[in-house]
């Protein structure tokens, strides 16, 4: 396909991609509610399991056919993304459903709705669909993906639910932890059931009848064997997420069920540039390459007073299973053509760390932070996720606190930094953040 289609509801096309990208979008406007996209990968209509879903706090499907990207925020639009990998896509899904759901308000409040799909490899458009009719809807299936004779084809579909994204889940056979939105009822007696027989008790008032004789053993070849044990059900999947601001900068890792595993923390970006011509602005995002290098590092403080820092200068990635509990996973240098920059920390000795300031740094390809719009998602392996965007950059700023992390008696509490500083001249931008937040560290010449 050479050109991209805006396709109506009920259309379909193929999809002549070994991969795609999947961005549901919409316009950023004041008091919208959030938008999230996930996806369900079916069989005969239904997930085999809860596995089976991704979205933002199970962001990978095992097989690596469908990844969550995460979300990127600019003046004009919010896109949260998804990526398809055909060839990884097990034989057994003939279908992938392509879902959006409302955080904080109903869909008649979301102006610009959109599915897009594009080519993973050239980024050329293949299909969009922009859904309209908006009302009272929590939660739409934008489109499904499926396969046709060997064929995978994308139909728009535009079915709305408004029982959120709890209720459409549930609908393809996903088991959903959710708060109760209601109290429970009161206790109703119950009648015995009638099919189980209880043991005989001995009579109270009599005396005990001589035993009658034993019956027989069965043969052991009759008996028969007792069931295998049911594996453990999964924990059911959870739909809860965190999303920081400036009046709620703080939220704590334990309530949100994130105590163990891996905290998967990722800053994803997007540059925006203004572009003039005959005398008319036309503004619009673009995507950076390699001219426009960040740095997601991490300063830590461990319980034993050792301090350091995680960071792609001087290859200092750090460690998961020795100190500092923290690695970088390397060095991205196009965010938004990629997962952007990722570190994990490994919460199974968040005991053993103090304190870590997430942070990052402009290496290269820009002077300041100006028209860099940046989203940070802590993503623990049990629990929600957090998110929460990074301000306009008004200051002539190449470094930013992103988060700071810190054990408040064993549980580690987040807060949204999202602090751009200004380096004096000759001071570096590392210096700058120690100075900054008190750590008291010995700064050399570092070099990539």
């Amino acid at each position: 396909m050479g050109a991209s289609m805006t396709m109506q509801k009920g259309a379909n096309v193929a999809v002549p991609a070994g991969a795609v990208r999947v961005e549901v979008g919409r316009h950023a406007a004041p008091g919208a509610p959030d938008v999230d996209a996930s996806a369900l990968l079916l069989v005969a209509g239904k997930v085999r399991s809860d596995a089976d879903f991704v979205f933002y706090n199970q962001p990978a499907h095992a097989s690596g056919a469908v990844r969550h990207e995460g979300k990127r925020t600019a003046p004009e639009r919010v896109t949260d993304t998804l990526v398809v990998d055909f060839g990884k896509v097990e034989p057994a899904i003939d279908r992938i459903v392509v879902a959006a759901s409302a955080d904080g308000g109903t869909f008649g409040r979301v102006s610009g709705l959109y599915v897009r799909l594009t080519d993973a490899a050239s980024g050329a458009e293949l299909a969009r669909f922009d859904s309209t009719d908006a009302t009272v809807e929590t939660a739409f299936i934008l489109g499904e993906l499926y396969l046709r004779q060997g064929t995978w084809k994308f139909r728009a579909v535009g079915q709305g639910y408004s029982t959120g994204l709890e209720g459409l889940a549930t609908d393809f056979g996903i088991s959903v932890d959710e708060p109760q939105q209601t109290p429970p009822a009161p206790p109703v007696p119950q009648a015995p059931a009638a099919p189980v027989t209880p043991p005989q008790p001995r009579p109270a008032a009599q005396a005990p009848a001589p035993a009658p004789a034993p019956a027989p053993a069965p043969a052991p070849a009759r008996v028969a064997p007792p069931a295998p044990a049911a594996p453990p059900a999964a924990a059911p999947v959870q739909l809860t997420k965190v999303t920081l601001t400036k009046s709620a900068p703080s939220v704590s890792l334990a309530k949100q069920g994130g105590t163990s595993g891996a905290l998967r923390v990722n800053l994803n970006w997007e540059v925006r540039k203004q572009f003039k011509g005959w005398g008319a602005k036309l503004g619009r995002a673009v995507a950076m390459h390699a001219d426009l290098d960040l740095d997601l590092c991490a300063l830590y403080e461990l319980a034993d007073g050792r301090k350091g820092v995680v960071q792609s200068l001087g290859n200092a990635f750090g460690s998961l299973t020795r100190p500092p509990f923290i690695h970088l996973d390397g060095d991205d240098r196009t965010g938004a053509l990629s997962t952007g920059e990722n570190m994990s920390i490994n919460l199974d000795h968040k005991d053993l760390l103090r304190r870590v300031l997430i942070f990052v740094t402009i290496y290269e390809g820009a002077r300041s932070f100006a028209d860099l719009h940046a989203t940070v998602t802590l993503q623990p392996q049990n629990g929600a996720a957090i998110d929460f965007s990074l301000d306009e950059c008004t200051v002539p700023s190449t470094v930013c606190a992103l988060a700071l992390i810190t054990n408040n008696g064993g549980d580690l509490t987040v807060r949204r930094e999202a602090r751009y500083l200004v380096p004096d001249r000759g001071v570096s931008p590392q210096r700058t953040i120690d100075a900054a937040y008190g750590w008291g560290m010995n700064w050399t010449p570092g070099r990539k």
